[in-house]
């Protein structure tokens, strides 16, 4: 009698849900008006943000994602959303991130108030002093890991795994600016933080699925109540080797700052952690972070820090090392090669700013590889919002999806095609200035309002410094016969295009490949 009853519970709100509910009129898949199983179903393969497309191309701007869901494609939605004065928070699904209570950072934080301070303290260390001190660490990092790209040799290089390859460099860069010291994972030989990246993967994949989750308002209600033990008890070891790598991290960089403090300022060890643990709150002037806020804030940057740039830069050779790029390839290496006598003298300046085909070449690879494929998901607040003049109510969940932006063909011609040339002004092409601020005004791979990345200006200048670098000291090609990372056929919709790089989401992108050669340049 009683499975009868829950099953009718269960039938009537479907109903209710597909007829009745204030978002009836929103179309989308049938099953997913009528539940969350769906969206959650494609969050755990790791195509969601292929099965938006596809229901964008279906439905038009705007479908019905669950049945308390909304998500558009279209520039003036975006804005409408995301805006500064937008009548909206980050909803629970960012909630269900936090590992317990303590683990509160300004990503998970959705409290619009609370999520202001903590961000407006975040902002005290993220300066144009701090990205001028932190360059350094990166460009060493980019150097040496050059070195290691070929070697001795002046033929090519073995087939690397790009994505291997630059995740590394990256968490070591991470592990250098968040935790005071390089975990030196992209050296050859045996190390047991090598497998770092991949635990930052599985931590990812294993709450992205709980994120997403159709029950997520009972997740949330059950974790203070035990659920966050289980969690802890169930993790894959890898998502515990994480947790405790922070930890113990933190806790020895915390150590090390203490230590230094006691020197001059032209002796301390001016990384990202070091503005962390100096910030002072600007009205009182206190400390800005005490020992927990150090720790979530430094989980999460580690985490940001370390996918969203491999994503990025892995896309950008994917794209250039394609035959059929050739030619772009050979532009941005002129201008690289042309602009600076050294790889050196690319640093944080204006001759790197002058490098207008290379920013060309990773805003476009940004816009074809967004770090986070799905929407980021914004709960209307009480009054409701009105988004291209619809009215949603409060606790409606909105947003756009970076990787269906970026397939607007309403907004970039040949949408699918890696094209440079779309952001750079020239009319004799027929690129005019209506459609680069057409073409900018729906470009946000750092997100925007009040949660857009707080190390955008860090982020773009380790991807501009490393291509430049890596194309000024070395010629590149596609590993001969390799397709790694590129789509099949046999994957089916979306995912078939063998000249279009292909992303896992798991909130973040995850990726393989290419597979590339180097080969030092011939002067």
């Amino acid at each position: 009698m009683r499975t009868q009853t829950y099953c009718w519970q269960l039938f009537t709100q479907a109903i209710y849900n597909v007829f009745f509910h204030p978002l009836s009129k929103v179309p989308g898949p049938l099953l997913a008006r009528m539940s969350g199983i769906p969206s959650w179903y494609h969050a755990l393969k790791g195509d969601r943000h292929i099965w938006l497309w596809k229901n964008f191309e279906k439905y038009g701007e705007r479908i019905r994602v669950d049945p308390r869901t909304v998500v558009f494609c279209d520039p003036a939605a975006y804005r409408d959303i995301y805006n500064v004065k937008a009548n909206v928070q980050r909803s629970g699904f960012y909630t269900a991130w936090r590992r317990n209570e303590l683990d509160a950072h300004t990503l998970n934080t959705i409290d619009v108030a609370e999520h202001a301070y903590k961000r407006k303290l975040l902002n005290v260390s993220f300066t144009e002093k701090s990205t001028r001190a932190a360059s350094e660490f990166i460009f060493r990092h980019i150097d040496r890991w050059n070195e290691l790209l070929v070697g001795d040799s002046d033929d090519w290089s073995e087939p690397i795994d790009f994505t291997e390859s630059v995740s590394n460099l990256v968490f070591d860069i991470s592990g250098d600016l968040c935790f005071g010291q390089s975990f030196e994972t992209k050296e050859p030989g045996e190390n047991p933080l090598k497998d770092m990246p991949h635990a930052i993967k599985d931590y990812m994949l294993f709450y992205y699925p709980v994120c997403r989750s159709p029950l997520l308002d009972l997740v949330l209600w059950l974790k203070p109540r035990g659920l966050d033990t289980l969690f802890v008890k169930i993790s894959p070891p890898a998502v515990t080797y994480f947790n405790e790598f922070v930890y113990s991290s933190v806790s020895k960089r915390i150590k090390l700052q203490e230590e230094l403090r006691e020197k001059p300022e032209s002796q301390q060890r001016q990384d990202m952690f070091h503005f962390l643990c100096e910030a002072k709150n600007p009205d009182n002037g206190k400390p800005a972070h005490d020992e927990r806020t150090l720790r979530a804030e430094a989980s999460l940057l580690v985490i940001a820090g370390s996918d969203t740039s491999a994503t990025s830069f892995s896309g950008i050779m994917f794209y250039l090392s394609l035959p059929s790029q050739a030619h772009r390839l050979a532009k941005v290496v002129n201008e690289v090669r042309s602009t600076f006598k050294s790889p050196d003298d690319i640093v944080y300046g204006h001759q790197l700013s002058s490098c207008v085909y290379l920013r060309a070449c990773v805003d476009e690879a940004m816009r074809l590889c967004p770090s986070g494929p799905s929407e980021l998901p914004r709960q209307v607040r009480a009054g409701g919002i009105t988004i291209k003049g619809d009215f949603y109510p409060e606790g409606t969940i909105v947003g756009t999806s970076g990787f269906t932006n970026g397939r607007n063909e309403k907004v970039y011609s040949n949408c699918l095609e890696y094209r440079p040339e779309r952001w750079i002004v020239d009319e004799s092409a027929g690129v005019t200035q209506e459609s680069v601020d057409l073409a900018k005004s729906n470009f946000h791979p750092f997100g925007g309002g009040p949660g857009q990345c707080v190390g955008k200006n860090l982020a773009v200048l380790e991807l501009l410094a490393a291509v430049g670098r890596t194309l000024w000291r070395y010629d590149m090609r596609r590993a001969p016969g390799s397709t790694v990372g590129g789509g099949s056929p046999e994957r089916g919709w979306g995912q078939s295009n063998a000249e279009e790089y292909q992303l896992i989401d798991a909130y973040i992108a995850l990726h393989h490949g290419p597979m590339l050669q180097f080969k030092k340049r011939q002067v």
